[in-house]
């Protein structure tokens, strides 16, 4: 496996899970122990070189110099917010940058973790949506941000979400191997309820998620109908609620938690009624999917055309949930000073696609005062 930015031509040991690395390791000859070895090496002390791995032999150490490399994404630039969230900006090549937000908790420290330059999904709400798409990272890509946040943090990261940049389950070949290591006892250790990947719904992607790694799952809901989920979020045409809630359903069976995390950014009269979070209650139960809502208050950006929920909105909607008997939480926003919270995360993307043309011409065509009016139900 070659590395894709940079100047290391060699193979990156960070594409390796540990049984990917057994392999690589027996296959020059070496014994498989030295994979372990390895393991806590890269991953637990964060090497960068192979000259400090002082309790490897001399003729490997040299043997991993002429074959090997340790390589992450480079640094271009780092931005610390008041509230201390740390955002990175990380250049994926080709003109393209992702973005990696690290936030600090008394109790624990949260990487939000890039999965692709760009995303194909093109959620009207999302920031990234609108760059377009250019390329899925690579297994060392998606590991090395993890990497690099535990060599320059003075805390541990403790949870990992892959909810930055992309749709993890869009390139899950290269996502199962990162979440292996973030998993492995001999690597990073985090539990499988300490890391969670978030999905806009790819059904099928689930299924497989289910059984290759189960971690805990996020579902980006945003919207209780598929009239305006297929707005919102436009894979719901593909893969429209019914089938969602039943792919929830299936997961929860091997989920390490007993419940699945519905994801809702909440905007101004288009998601935000009182008749719409009854109508979350009544999809959840028909379906009978145990879960938990997370209410996000939209990050406004130029491009949406969409505002935020006022405060009180929020709270409402948020008590029509948990009087239902719905654990609700309403997210905090961390890091919007540097563009680092929710939705917000954009980098620089050469799009090879026709995504953000097509949503330009979208929002060209709504009418701006109201870019989706919610029909109320007769009474």
């Amino acid at each position: 496996m070659q590395t894709v930015a940079g100047d290391c031509a060699k193979t990156n040991l960070l594409s390796f899970d540990a049984a990917a690395l057994t392999q690589w390791v027996a296959d020059i000859g070496q014994k498989p122990f030295r994979a372990r070895q390895l393991l806590k090496w890269l991953h637990q002390r964060t090497a960068t070189d192979f000259e400090g791995m002082t309790d490897l032999a001399k003729e490997f150490r040299a043997q991993l110099e002429s074959l090997a490399c340790i390589q992450t994404l480079p640094i271009l630039r780092d931005h610390l917010s008041a509230d201390g969230t740390r955002k990175w900006l990380l250049d994926a090549g080709q003109a393209n940058a992702i973005e990696t937000v690290f936030i600090p908790e008394d109790d624990r420290g949260t990487l939000c973790i890039s999965s692709q330059a760009g995303c194909t999904v093109a959620c009207r709400f999302c920031s990234t949506g609108h760059q377009g798409f250019a390329r899925n990272l690579t297994t060392d890509e998606i590991i090395g941000q993890l990497h690099m946040a535990n060599r320059l943090l003075d805390q541990p990261v403790t949870n990992v979400v892959m909810m930055g940049m992309g749709e993890p389950l869009l390139n899950f070949d290269a996502l199962v191997p990162a979440l292996r290591l973030m998993l492995d006892d001999n690597a990073y250790g985090l539990s499988r309820r300490r890391v969670t990947v978030s999905t806009s719904g790819v059904v099928p992607m689930m299924d497989r998620l289910a059984q290759a790694c189960p971690v805990a799952l996020a579902v980006s809901l945003h919207a209780p109908d598929d009239a305006l989920r297929n707005d919102l979020v436009p894979i719901n045409k593909k893969y429209p609620l019914a089938d969602l809630m039943a792919a929830c359903r299936r997961y929860l069976q091997v989920a390490p938690r007993d419940f699945i995390t519905f994801e809702y950014v909440m905007l101004d009269g288009v998601n935000d009624q009182p008749e719409q979070a009854w109508a979350l209650i009544e999809l959840v139960r028909r379906h009978d999917v145990y879960c938990k809502f997370n209410l996000i208050p939209f990050n406004p950006f130029p491009q949406s055309g969409l505002r935020s929920s006022p405060r009180s909105t929020i709270r409402q909607f948020a008590t029509l949930l948990s009087d239902a008997g719905i654990v609700t939480t309403i997210r905090k926003t961390r890091g919007d000073d540097i563009d680092a919270a929710c939705g917000q995360l954009a980098g620089d993307i050469t799009d090879k696609t026709q995504i953000r043309q097509r949503l330009s011409e979208q929002a060209a065509a709504r009418p701006t005062d109201q870019p989706i009016a919610f029909r109320r139900r007769a009474p």
